[in-house]
């Protein structure tokens, strides 16, 4: 069985430090095989956020991945923003998008996040080349295995608060769905959901860690526990109380 951590809006800056020390004590008691971060690990996307998000995934010691989300993105200089947005994401570079050798687990990493756009900024956005390597990779899907596509911004809307669409989100998830992902791991909008979502002849999981940072909504601080056996995809929400 492969157990899987999915975390999401650390938010380094607003961090919660009680909920950091808590998801990384479970971590160093009950070894999951992974830890996927689906972005946001920043608040300001500043240097000191970075180096201090790259310390604590560091200290884990566990197999680490991360996607951006839009909170690690310059956001005041749209300059920066437009020709280098993730330089400041090289603190981290080591786990970003990292493949993870898991056994019957593929991850398929799916930039969400935008540089430019003519709408606010922190929603997302699924580009023609980031969607076409994802359908490449899962391409590669074992027979028998499990692939799961990990995202910042929820492809679709579904159960939670919050507003902004994901351009090109349901297209995306439609040709995902018919590529072979069995579920889609997202961050974003602060509360842990788990729906099950057919498409394209099949169902597939769209699932969203909560935060651990003070930005909270509706939920406590939380992530998922996810474990793999056998094709069988179980979700976890956990909640710190």
């Amino acid at each position: 069985m492969a157990r899987l951590f999915h975390v999401s809006d650390l938010h380094f800056g607003r961090e919660d430090q009680a909920a950091m020390r808590w998801f990384a004590g479970l971590v160093h008691a009950e070894r999951p095989d992974a830890v996927i971060c689906t972005g946001d690990l920043t608040m300001r996307a500043r240097k000191g956020e970075f180096a201090a998000a790259a310390e604590w995934l560091k200290g884990l010691g566990v197999p680490v991945t991360v996607e951006p989300g839009n909170h690690d993105l310059p956001y005041f200089n749209p300059l920066a923003r437009l020709l280098d947005p993730y330089r400041r994401y090289r603190a981290v570079e080591a786990v970003l998008e990292r493949p993870l050798d898991l056994p019957g687990v593929m991850i398929v990493p799916l930039k969400t996040t935008a540089r430019l756009q003519l709408r606010n900024l922190s929603w997302g956005r699924v580009s023609r080349s980031g969607l076409k390597a994802a359908l490449e990779r899962l391409a590669e899907k074992p027979l028998g295995g499990v692939a799961l596509v990990a995202c910042h911004h929820p492809l679709i809307r579904n159960r939670f608060t919050g507003r902004g669409e994901t351009r090109h989100g349901a297209d995306a998830l439609a040709l995902l769905a018919e590529a072979g992902a069995d579920g889609v791991l997202s961050g974003h909008v602060h509360d842990a959901f788990d729906v099950a979502h057919h498409e394209a002849g099949r169902v597939v999981r769209l699932i969203g860690a909560g935060t651990l940072s003070e930005r909270l909504r509706t939920t406590p601080p939380s992530f998922n526990e996810i474990r793999i056996e056998a094709g069988h995809l179980e979700v976890i929400a956990r909640a710190m109380v």
